[in-house]
């Protein structure tokens, strides 16, 4: 990774806790960046919303496309492929990443550029086979880049309260979409919209990336102490509850921790729940004659309370937090049945808050965890595995006719849809630390030996 050296006048050293772990000290976020680390929640924030926003505008588009080269579907193949791009890429770009051959500047850059060459060929290449193709490969594979540089970069400038920076860089997935919102966008010319976003988007993540600077490797900012105990009772049972990872996995250790795979599981079900929730709810708004672009704004309030949660979670325990976003998640569900049921428009438009703000905070919660379990030296290349989890749904919602099974049966799709949130809730239960044995409470004898018995 590209990292820091700090200046010769700073003094630090390295620590390491009773379980081996090497914290080091003494360097503040200000001596090795020349500003606040805020910047670096910040401007990872800007290149999420801007790179977002060229997806959003392929969904805008997509009516003007589908009519001038006479495409079939709403949710065609491109759109598949495109987040199939995605998984491909960010294993490999991980662990670029960690051996320092991709810098965050350079991957938010190529990301960049990628979607710039993505969504130019989409309004302006001749051929529609080179259009669909490029699309899907450069803005897919850019895209990915930019995601996971910006959701990794906060946990490692805040090991300590990683929640709140990260569920705000996530929230920059829904902040994307609000330009489109707008009725003078929305019935822009599809070519010159999809241009537009391409190059702001492109212009916003590569501005942004610019100034990305990773921390160096083991680094903790100079409070709170990694070796003692808080004495603020806040601080002391934000530790408790989110509890350092107890060393650097690799990504060949966490993959050999079931702890990993259940994280991916409860990430695949959220996904899945959010994206058929979604919808859905857009099929209901029909049946109930409310405009179905309505769902879409709440969609978006809702995707960016995100930070709000994260923030809660650096308090509540993120696996608690985690928890209680899949039980909302799938009580949004149920929710849409009871809506239609009673024709409450406010019911839909909240359920369809509630979809997406629980599944852009899963997103964000499950990121933070894994650096918490797992650690952050090697933490870029754990999330592109749980990538595959967020985005394999998205994938197969638009390449297979799951969509159009869910729109001829939306009753059964959506009691499935609530039962799998609870699944997940309960998955979420079983994310534990691992390296981290359960110490038993010691209960005194009430009996010592050598006492008389009464």
């Amino acid at each position: 990774m590209e990292t820091i050296d700090p200046p010769a006048s700073v003094l630090c050293r390295e620590v390491r806790d009773r379980r081996g772990r090497v914290y080091r000290v003494g360097e503040s976020d200000v001596e090795l960046l020349g500003r606040g680390r805020i910047w670096m929640v910040v401007l990872p924030w800007v290149g999420m919303a801007g790179i977002s926003g060229a997806a959003y505008a392929f969904v805008a588009a997509q009516a003007g496309l589908r009519a001038a080269h006479q495409w079939g579907g709403d949710l065609y193949w491109p759109a598949g492929l495109w987040a199939l791009a995605q998984v491909a890429v960010a294993v490999p770009a991980g662990r670029l990443r960690e051996s320092g051959r991709l810098p965050a500047r350079a991957a938010m850059t190529t990301g960049a550029l990628g979607t710039l060459a993505g969504c130019l060929a989409l309004a302006l290449a001749p051929g529609l086979g080179l259009a669909r193709s490029a699309f899907a490969v450069c803005a897919g594979a850019g895209a990915g880049l930019v995601h996971a540089t910006c959701l990794t970069l906060p946990g490692r400038w805040w090991p300590e309260r990683r929640g709140g920076p990260t569920g705000l860089v996530a929230s920059g997935l829904a902040v994307g979409a609000v330009p489109f919102l707008l009725r003078p966008v929305a019935d822009a010319d599809p070519r010159v919209l999809l241009a537009a976003a391409g190059v702001a988007g492109s212009l916003a993540a590569a501005g942004a990336g610019r100034l990305f600077r990773d921390p160096p490797r083991n680094w903790w900012p100079p409070r709170p102490d990694p070796l003692s105990v808080p004495p603020d009772p806040v601080a002391r049972r934000a530790r408790d509850k989110n509890p350092p990872a107890v060393r650097h996995h690799t990504l060949q250790q966490a993959a050999r921790s079931p702890v990993l795979w259940l994280m991916w599981l409860c990430l695949l079900g959220a996904a899945g729940v959010t994206v058929l929730g979604l919808l859905l709810q857009v099929r209901y708004a029909q049946q109930l004659d409310i405009n179905p672009e309505s769902v879409w704004p709440a969609a978006v309030a809702g995707g960016a309370a995100a930070a709000g949660a994260g923030a809660l979670s650096d308090r509540s325990g993120r696996r608690t937090a985690l928890i209680a976003a899949c039980l909302l998640l799938g009580a949004a569900q149920f929710g849409v049945l009871i809506a239609t049921r009673t024709g409450s428009d406010v019911t839909l438009l909240g359920c369809a808050a509630a979809t997406a703000a629980a599944g852009v905070t899963a997103l964000a919660l499950v990121t933070a965890l894994a650096a918490d379990h797992f650690g952050e030296n090697h933490h870029a290349s754990v999330h592109g595995l749980l990538t595959g989890a967020w985005l394999l749904p998205v994938a197969a919602g638009c390449g297979t006719g799951a969509a159009g099974y869910a729109a001829r049966h939306p009753h059964a799709a959506s009691l499935l849809a609530g039962c799998t949130g609870l699944a997940c809730a309960a998955v979420a239960l079983l994310l534990k630390p691992p390296g981290r044995l359960s110490v038993r409470r010691i209960v005194p004898n009430p009996h010592p030996l050598g006492e008389e018995m009464a």
